[in-house]
């Protein structure tokens, strides 16, 4: 499910900015989702996705309606470009969850802001 980086079957996808510890397991995760981001981790066909320090693994976590399915990726060549400026829960689109499985970034390091008045011209 990971692999293939379809999203048709999720309602949302939550990316957990930040680090977290991998070390979590079904219960450590949820009460992330419930009590830090004020999410529900029992919505149906909702992905939520963690990575820790090491950004070459990411877990998932995904409830089914009758049990969570635990996913684990660990990638052999390359890392995810996770962002970290923040910890908190951020929705994410299909084709971000895409670019993201491909090792580009969805979050730009340095955007590029709108002006606010006109610049002179010299």
């Amino acid at each position: 499910m990971l692999n293939d980086a379809d999203t048709s079957g999720f309602k949302k996808v939550y990316l957990a900015m930040g680090f977290t510890d991998l070390r979590r397991g079904i219960d450590g995760l949820a009460t992330i989702i419930r009590f830090q981001f004020h999410l529900d981790p029992y919505d149906k066909n909702t992905l939520f996705l963690f990575c820790g320090r090491r950004s070459d693994r990411i877990k998932a976590l995904l409830w089914e309606g009758d049990g969570f399915l635990l996913m684990y990726k660990r990638l052999d060549n390359g890392a995810f470009r996770w962002p970290r400026s923040a910890d908190e829960a951020m929705a994410i689109t299909g084709d971000q969850y895409r670019m993201l499985m491909q090792g580009l970034e969805i979050v730009a390091r340095h955007p590029i802001a709108e002006l606010k008045e006109t610049p002179s011209i010299m």
